[in-house]
């Protein structure tokens, strides 16, 4: 439902503000997306923005876009994206997290419409006086939103030890039930050139404000395993899946021969004070849409299309 009224919006808005000469391009990008959330991270606990983030588990982020420019500093532009986040706690150094043993996965498509205010800009690149080629550099902020579905890969009795990837949140591994349908708030800065006003080459980086903690699906407590399904419970709680070797490794590290002891029912799972995000960084390509307005069209239009009929006047004679 959110998702048809947001298209339904964007959909008036580009319906109205149709052909002006050189304001409409459109595209696509081509980038890298990653997560900022509990499940994987470094060596100390969760923290903001990009100190927390596994480059290693960098995945793609496809989109297209319409753009239409009302004026040499503002844009706005609508967009459809699909991306994919991932994470996994066993390429964490923090032995807490590798003890947890969780990972996951999630597909996301969002659609996003973000106005773009140009704060910096060059007309004239090389200084040719042709104005054929510019620069825009810009930021941005805007409103979107974006259907996911995490899952986690399984292998075990329950399937017959046959590996597949298991959506997360009809499980209800915490309990709780969550929406695969959210709100996000696009913000970023971006710059792009273009040439022979035909051709626009960027690259823009992209952070999104969500306002839900389970794009991991992970977010407070264990709860008892006896309220989920067989497989819930297999996929809320991994530590006994980790081999002898790991869990070794692990209370040699933390020094405690009990420490696998923190992960009963009600026991912390993840951190519901801070929200999950992520962000993408791409490189995209649009072509400008040369056409003429509708004053120009109303008062020229007719003019330029038809053509010059002969001077027909009748000459009277004179006898």
């Amino acid at each position: 439902m959110r998702f048809r009224i947001l298209f339904f919006l964007l959909s008036i808005i580009i319906s109205g503000l149709m052909s002006a000469q050189y304001r409409w391009d459109y595209g696509g990008q081509a980038g890298v997306s990653n997560y900022l959330g509990e499940i994987g991270g470094k060596s100390q606990t969760r923290r903001d923005f990009v100190s927390d983030m596994k480059l290693g588990q960098t995945r793609w982020d496809p989109a297209i876009f319409v753009r239409y420019k009302f004026n040499p500093k503002l844009s706005l532009r609508g967009q459809f994206a699909y991306l994919r986040i991932q994470g996994a706690d066993s390429l964490s150094t923090n032995p807490a997290r590798r003890a947890r043993n969780l990972s996951f996965r999630n597909d996301i498509f969002e659609l996003s419409v973000t106005p773009q205010l140009t704060i910096y800009e060059n007309q004239d690149l090389g200084s040719s006086y042709r104005f054929k080629s510019s620069f825009n550099f810009y930021v941005f902020a805007g409103v979107g939103v974006m259907h996911m579905n995490p899952q986690a890969r399984y292998k075990g009795p329950l399937d017959g030890y046959q590996e597949t990837w298991e959506s997360l949140q009809p499980l209800h591994t915490e309990g709780v039930t969550y929406s695969l349908w959210q709100f996000v708030v696009p913000v970023g800065t971006g710059f792009y050139f273009t040439i022979k006003k035909k051709h626009r080459i960027g690259f823009e980086y992209n952070w999104r404000i969500c306002f839900t903690d389970y794009l991991d699906d992970v977010s407070k407590n264990y709860v008892n395993p006896n309220t989920l399904s067989p497989l819930g419970a297999a996929l809320a709680n991994r530590t006994n899946q980790l081999s002898a070797a790991s869990q070794a490794q692990i209370i040699k590290e933390t020094n405690d021969p009990a420490f696998f002891n923190n992960f009963e029912p009600g026991a912390k799972r993840g951190d519901p004070q801070h929200k999950d995000t992520y962000m993408t960084a791409s490189l995209n390509y649009s072509y400008v849409i040369r056409g003429h307005g509708s004053f120009y069209r109303s008062r020229y239009g007719s003019f330029f299309s038809k053509k010059k009929k002969k001077n027909s006047r009748k000459v009277r004679a004179k006898f």
